[in-house]
């Protein structure tokens, strides 16, 4: 099978909504509401400054997808690149999809002088988290709170 990663455009917006909407269902039971995260899949394209997705295919077949945004860090005087939203399609789980996105993003993370990459996973996600700590990320020493706003 050949896998090609390539940077997503406006027309693959719709695998891109229905891949989250699945990916929500399967790690949290979460349904979301697909005129929502249509809009939503549709303002990264609109304002880049919020990131860019990346789109995997399979024989040109496209079967994954995974979002970046970006987090600056006074501290080290430079952009973390987070990786979001990722999701491979059933059948093409356990045949390099996402070790592939996650090189190509390293290749243009570090390319653009990003100081790392980061990522949240679900705590019982135990699969996922073997899969990252395989492609050589740590656990960090930090928790994630979140605060939701009316909007």
């Amino acid at each position: 099978m050949s896998l090609e990663v390539r940077r997503a455009a406006v027309e693959d917006a719709d695998h891109i909504a229905r891949w989250n909407i699945a990916m929500a269902w399967e790690t949290e039971a979460k349904r979301l509401d697909p005129a929502t995260i249509g809009r939503g899949v549709r303002a990264v394209f609109d304002e880049p400054r919020r990131g860019f997705y990346l789109v995997a295919e399979l024989d040109g077949v496209p079967v994954g997808c995974l979002l970046v945004t970006y987090e600056w860090s006074d501290w080290r005087c430079g952009d973390f690149w987070w990786v979001q939203s990722v999701y491979v399609a059933a059948e093409a789980r356990r045949h390099g999809v996402f070790r592939g996105m996650y090189a190509h993003v390293k290749r243009m993370a570090e390319g653009a002088g990003a100081v790392g990459l980061r990522l949240y996973v679900e705590t019982e996600n135990e699969r996922a988290q073997a899969t990252y700590g395989g492609l050589g990320m740590e656990k960090c020493h930090y928790f994630m709170f979140e605060a939701p706003l009316k909007g």
